[in-house]
């Protein structure tokens, strides 16, 4: 549980910090990909990265880093 609920806040800062978060579509389609980008999440390897980049761009950024396993959802999002 400790992982779940770590990695749902790194995820949920990775949003707020590229301003994604009131962004995302309110459709089921957008609530699958929700549950498929937090199972990517859970299982990505960069969490030290995804840390350290979330610390170096606390003002804000213009997308996620590159390394994010879900970055190219992200970017959609960012785009609607």
């Amino acid at each position: 549980m400790d992982r779940l609920t770590e990695r749902a806040e790194l995820m949920g800062r990775m949003l707020d910090t590229i301003g994604a978060m009131n962004k995302i579509p309110a459709s089921i389609q957008a609530n699958m990909e929700m549950r498929s980008a937090a199972l990517r999440c859970v299982s990505c390897r960069e969490t030290e990265a995804c840390r350290k980049w979330l610390e170096n761009h606390q003002g804000g950024a213009d997308g996620p880093l590159d390394k994010c396993p879900n970055a190219d959802l992200f970017k959609q999002w960012l785009d609607n």
